[in-house]
């Protein structure tokens, strides 16, 4: 069985807070007539900082679109090279051990893919299948392992590397003043991610179902405008809203599996914002603590895009990981509106207990927990 295996995540060195944020706002649109709706819009996220590709001063100055793809091509060449040598040093396998890369991104463009450069550069085979994903926006995270899981199930000993590369600042437009893209510039954050599903062992989330999802008549809810200056950002007010029909496709996979997708024991969510939180919260009938993972990356890095999945999952990891054949729900959403969704139980590889010497223990009967580690000598 396919296991999603721990996620590496990088965010770049210049920070913004909300505050600075929110100061910018006031200065920059200072005559705009619906300033204080946007910054109360800001507030409400719930972000507290972001990381950023550039200093703010060259964030803020648009330099044409194909500088800025440039910049996009040069970063993505110095950053992701490291994330994805984390990532396979995490699940054990090196670049020869991948025979397929799901390479995801929204925020520029290259062709040939990265992968290309990524299969010349760093070692994997030349036989190495490649997936890029353009077009997904947000929802490519939840698609990437999705795909991931598909070609592992198709190929049960193959290994597949999922990379998610996401400067959401360079899509920056200055002359978009709608309160959409004002929300917008508070929200998004810079971000790259990569995890390895391995086709056997591994330690993480061991998928046993995916799908996809699509709300009928939304399709321009979410989406870019593509001009001479590059990709402009358009945000429906509706958006926040596409919960509730979506619970009922998140509902509908697990009921198709026989779970209840109320009685799960982890949720790593695409956190877009915080009423798709609240509302997932309200409409699965789940407590609020059980999205403390996606709601942790809003709060610190804002919305990384596709890497937003990633991120929450590599939380669940640093904490600790969830009990034994745990099962959980994994979910991406996008344009489309698009959810893309699946579903799994953690599992402990046999050569990672036995390297650690990890016993498990229960102090009650519903809760299972692990102490540290126990080393001879």
């Amino acid at each position: 069985m396919a296991t999603l295996c721990r996620p590496a995540v990088s965010v770049p060195e210049h920070v913004i807070t909300m505050q600075q944020t929110l100061d910018l706002a006031r200065t920059i649109h200072a005559d705009h007539p619906q300033l204080q709706l946007a910054l109360r819009l800001m507030e409400n996220t719930g972000v507290q900082k972001r990381h950023l590709l550039r200093p703010i001063e060259e964030t803020l100055r648009h330099d044409g679109f194909e500088i800025r793809n440039r910049i996009y091509e040069a970063e993505a060449k110095a950053r992701v090279p490291a994330v994805i040598d984390r990532a396979l040093e995490d699940a054990e396998l090196r670049a020869a051990d991948i025979d397929v890369i799901i390479y995801v991104s929204c925020t520029g463009f290259m062709m040939p893919s990265l992968t290309a450069w990524l299969i010349n550069t760093m070692g994997f085979r030349s036989d190495t299948r490649q997936v890029p994903i353009a077009q997904l926006g947000c929802a490519a995270g939840g698609a990437a392992i999705n795909r991931a899981h598909d070609f592992c199930t198709a190929y049960p000993e193959a290994n597949a590397l999922i990379v998610a590369c996401e400067f959401c600042s360079l899509c920056y437009q200055p002359t978009d003043l709608g309160v959409g893209n004002l929300l917008s510039n508070g929200l998004f954050g810079d971000g790259v991610a990569a995890a390895v599903m391995r086709g056997r062992g591994g330690t993480g989330v061991a998928l046993e179902r995916n799908g996809s999802y699509l709300v009928p008549e939304t399709e321009d809810w979410i989406a870019y405008d593509v001009r001479s200056t590059g990709f402009h950002f358009k945000l429906d007010k509706r958006v926040p809203g596409t919960m509730e029909p979506l619970a009922p496709a998140l509902k509908e996979l697990a009921g198709q599996h026989d779970w209840d997708a109320s009685d799960l024991d982890f949720y790593i969510i695409h956190a877009g914002g915080p009423r798709i939180l609240d509302d997932l919260s309200k409409f699965l009938g789940v407590p609020a603590e059980a999205f403390r993972f996606s709601r942790a990356t809003l709060t610190e890095y804002g919305n990384i895009a596709s890497a937003v999945v990633l991120d929450a999952l590599r939380r669940m990891f640093d904490e600790g990981g969830v009990h034994p054949t745990a099962r959980g729900l994994l979910a991406g959403f996008g344009p489309g509106i698009t959810a893309e969704m699946s579903l799994g139980r953690w599992t402990v590889s046999e050569r990672a207990s036995e390297r650690l010497g990890t016993r498990v223990i229960s102090d009650v009967p519903d809760r299972v927990l692990v102490e540290e580690p126990t080393r001879a000598g």
